[in-house]
């Protein structure tokens, strides 16, 4: 029988793979950025870079772990023969990637199980900012990391001083529909940012860069890592009741204020 690693050992592997990764999209963004195709609206794009970093991923990962599974954004997922897989987003942010905003990240979570978020069980994450220099990582029980700094979520006092991170859809009219959802937000919070990338926006709560996040139409992608390193943060951090973060929703907060927050996402009709 094959020796499971442990997360710890699984988390060395991620960070080797994320930062080279982010080097390798770094030097791309660097020569200029050509968009390759749109997805599911003209303003959700891919470029050339999203799909070599996706492959340099997938290659180095098939080395290093034959016979795990992978679960990418932008090509087809392989299935598993050891229970764990890969699941990776190679740009993080890719809007802003594109228009040079210092926000955007690649992200690689391995996970106990398929590629479903309402079934797997996150092991081990990292989501790296090349433009900042930033390495969040975590594993299951083993805390949560800045570049080797331990992570702890905030303790706002109440609902309305608490930061409030948030995503919009890349359809339009579901903007607009949580924007409107967010009027009945903004006045009983401290404020709302909007960075334009979820793995990092996860991180911030870890952070306590901001105190909470809140989003649908999540991909599984999207907070694999994030939602682990806020979790080993100590932020709760889960989806519809009794379930866990998928892309029906994404809640993750400071315990202070979590069960206050809950409420009022429901009351909006986020």
């Amino acid at each position: 029988m094959p020796v499971v690693p442990s997360p710890a050992e699984l988390l060395e592997i991620a960070v080797s793979v994320a930062r080279d990764a982010a080097d390798l999209a770094a030097r791309r963004r660097a020569e200029g950025v050509e968009v390759a195709e749109t997805k599911s609206s003209t303003v959700d794009v891919v470029t050339h870079t999203d799909r070599e970093v996706e492959s340099f991923v997938r290659d180095r990962l098939a080395v290093l772990r034959p016979g795990d599974g992978f679960f990418g954004e932008e090509g087809a997922p392989d299935a598993s023969t050891t229970g764990l897989t890969w699941v990776v987003d190679p740009i993080d942010g890719t809007v802003n990637f594109v228009y040079g905003i210092p926000q955007w990240a690649v992200s690689i979570a391995v996970v106990e199980g398929g590629p479903d978020p309402l079934t797997w069980r996150a092991l081990a994450g990292v989501v790296v900012n090349p433009t900042s220099g930033e390495t969040f990582t975590a594993s299951v029980d083993g805390g949560a990391w800045l570049d080797g700094r331990r992570l702890a979520v905030a303790e706002p006092a109440s609902l309305e001083q608490t930061m409030l991170a948030t995503g919009f859809s890349y359809d339009a009219a579901r903007r607009v529909e949580h924007a409107e959802a967010l009027v009945r937000v903004v006045g009983r919070v401290r404020d709302l940012r909007r960075l334009g990338a979820a793995s990092l926006d996860l991180c911030a709560v870890a952070a306590g860069r901001v105190d909470a996040y809140v989003e649908r139409g999540l991909k599984p992608w999207d907070h694999a890592a994030g939602a682990l390193v806020a979790a080993e943060a100590g932020a709760v951090v889960r989806g519809e009741v009794g379930q866990a973060p998928s892309e029906s929703l994404t809640f993750v907060a400071a315990p202070s204020i979590a069960v206050e927050l809950a409420a009022l996402v429901v009351e909006a009709g986020i």
